[in-house]
């Protein structure tokens, strides 16, 4: 276990509660903890996890950026849901981006597992942006993700990382009936 994988995971925690209160301090607990992991998936061959969190990292200030002045005349932006065609549309290119991305990484890296890691890692994109747009399909798209990146950061020797992920996984319904409680009633889900 390593003192840097602590205080990231630590951090991403207090991201994730945060987040789930609809705190806009859940953006710089990201920002710092995605930090920590682009050095420490890098570190363990995960190219693609640790280009995701250098895009974590952006995403967190935009994040910031959008909770706050991101809603009509500057006003913080709500939960609401996204149309199903948008949906659709992300599905077809997160597949096409594995297939391209993950052939190329196991063709051209020392990448482990580069189509589960393409896999997270592009459906990851599309959830980030689905949570900083306050999107509360973002929940479903994590859980998959979550149960998914378990797997692959056992393998690669990171159990507090995993660990985070799995208790990830138990949040994730608190932080979809958090948001669905804000919801207009005409959106439910």
């Amino acid at each position: 276990m390593r003192a840097a994988e602590l205080v990231a995971v630590v951090l991403a925690v207090a991201y994730l509660v945060l987040a789930i209160r609809q705190s806009v301090w859940c953006w710089p607990c990201a920002f710092i903890s995605t930090g920590i992991y682009i050095v420490l998936f890098h570190e363990v061959a995960l190219f693609m996890e640790s280009a995701l969190n250098a895009f974590y990292l952006a995403m967190a200030v935009y994040g910031f950026w959008v909770w706050t002045r991101g809603g009509p005349q500057g006003t913080p932006r709500a939960v609401h849901v996204k149309p199903w065609v948008l949906h659709a549309v992300a599905a077809a290119g997160i597949a096409l981006l594995v297939v391209v991305s993950g052939n190329w990484l196991a063709q051209n890296t020392p990448q482990a597992l580069p189509y589960l890691d393409a896999f997270t890692t592009w459906s990851a994109v599309f959830a980030t942006w689905l949570t900083a747009q306050k999107a509360i399909e973002n929940w479903f798209y994590w859980l998959v993700i979550d149960i998914v990146s378990i797997g692959l950061y056992l393998e690669r020797g990171l159990p507090l990382t995993a660990l985070l992920f799995v208790l990830y996984v138990v949040l994730i319904p608190i932080g979809f009936l958090a948001w669905r409680r804000d919801l207009p009633r005409p959106e439910l889900v």
